[in-house]
């Protein structure tokens, strides 16, 4: 039997952890919806459209920590230790200092930036949009500096330590969900403030781990250095066209969002249930994704072009699976699911379609537009991924959908329906690049 650079076992440790993260990081942002849902679809909304938001925000942070894992993961794989420990600490300075300065520009602007984005959405919603928001922003930088010390963990294999953390911190989410909404009846600003506590400590404890001696990326000395603008440049040449990718990805969805908006606030509540079940079934592809940049990364710094190409396939071929596997069982208890978010009657007939329909899309198409991309951030290739997403995502997501809403009278089922296009197209678009080989002329160390 071929040997490779992963044993069936070690590839098993490095992935199982990261679904398990995977779900609970979702379940995050889901708690924060279900429970807030007691306040009614005014509140509902306001959550939505502020992670909308937000997710645009801090795609930056996760742009930066994609590429310090990649650097990472590559120096792992050629065996250069120093340069690797002292990329993790750079990677850690570019978050903690972006994350602040974020924070502190848009803390004072924040309702200007909610009605520019989705103009009049009614003083309920409005209210219950800047009681959460503020918690939010607060949270960002231990956010930030957190996904810098998951993505560090997942490049040295470390994924257990990650899925142990975000256990913790859901539960201190949750249980801020429960004392702070349904005890004191603070609704979203409760919800806002459980996330931030969770994410505070999450940031803390992650430190505190990944500060040991004996850890291969340890950030002993993190104070004194070294501060490495060679490494900074190759960090952020991964970094800044997947933030202009991940950032153009999420301005298409704010603007698909502000036509939702229009729609009204059953169609907000809606486009919310539906994208938690989009969340849920790609719960085992996420975390198939994040292995990938390791797995991949660690192939192309050794030079191992054979492997990579062996784990490309079996990676993809692993979150088909998984999506089936959890769609099928979703797909029956649909129903049971939507009634749980409190939408009226109307609301719940229109929404249980879309979500058959998200279901089943989620399973045939979104592994090649979300998991080949991985592939080709970890060998470097990020502007082609950075030129195709842009195309498909104006044309395709944001063009599409204004079409059918504002030229053809449809309702909020064009929101999904135009995102469904932009998955095919970039997923054939992504395809091509990795069969063509183009890649392997991409280096990042």
């Amino acid at each position: 039997m071929e040997k490779h650079m992963y044993s069936r076992r070690s590839l098993a440790a490095l992935i199982i952890p990261l679904i398990i993260d995977s779900f609970l990081s979702i379940l995050i942002g889901m708690a924060d919806t279900i429970m807030v849902s007691s306040n009614g679809e005014a509140a509902v909304s306001g959550v939505s459209l502020v992670d909308t938001i937000s997710n645009l925000l801090i795609q930056l942070f996760a742009a930066f920590a994609t590429g310090g894992a990649v650097v990472v993961a590559q120096y792992i794989g050629s065996g250069d230790k120093e340069k690797a420990k002292d990329s993790a600490k750079n990677l850690i300075y570019i978050s903690a200092i972006v994350s602040v300065i974020m924070t502190v520009v848009v803390l004072p602007i924040r309702g200007y930036i909610i009605d520019i984005c989705f103009g009049d959405i009614g003083a309920d919603v409005k209210g219950y949009t800047d009681d959460y928001f503020v918690p939010i922003l607060l949270s960002y930088p231990f956010l930030a500096i957190y996904s810098a010390l998951t993505a560090l963990s997942r490049a040295e294999n470390r994924s257990v330590r990650t899925m142990l953390v975000s256990v913790m911190m859901n539960a201190i989410n949750i249980g801020g969900n429960a004392i702070l909404i349904f005890i004191y009846g603070l609704g979203p600003r409760g919800a806002g403030i459980a996330s931030l506590a969770s994410r505070a400590m999450g940031c803390i404890v992650m430190f505190a781990l990944m500060h040991k001696g004996t850890d291969k990326l340890s950030l002993q000395g993190i104070l004194s250095g070294p501060f490495s603008p060679e490494l900074i440049k190759r960090i952020l040449r991964i970094g800044i066209p997947s933030g202009i990718e991940g950032a153009t990805f999420n301005i298409g969805k704010i603007l698909v969002q502000s036509l939702t908006a229009s729609l009204g606030t059953s169609a907000m509540a809606i486009n919310a249930v539906i994208g938690n079940f989009n969340s849920y079934s790609n719960i085992p592809g996420n975390g198939i994704n994040l292995a990938m940049i390791t797995v991949i990364g660690q192939c192309r710094g050794k030079g191992n072009f054979k492997d990579v190409a062996y784990y490309t396939k079996l990676l993809t071929a692993l979150v088909f699976i998984s999506a089936l596997i959890t769609v099928l069982p979703m797909s029956m208890l649909i129903p049971q699911v939507i009634s749980i978010y409190g939408l009226k009657p109307d609301s719940i007939e229109k929404a249980i379609p879309m979500a058959r329909l998200c279901l089943f899309m989620c399973f045939a198409v979104w592994p090649l537009g979300f998991t080949l991309p991985n592939m080709l951030k970890a060998v470097g290739d990020v502007r082609f991924i950075m030129t195709a997403s842009f195309a498909s995502m104006w044309i395709f997501r944001v063009g599409s959908a204004y079409l059918m809403i504002r030229g053809l009278g449809f309702g909020v089922e064009a929101i999904w329906y135009a995102m469904y296009m932009d998955w095919i197209v970039r997923g054939l678009l992504y395809l091509w690049r990795v069969t063509s080989g183009r890649w392997k002329t991409k280096e990042v160390i």
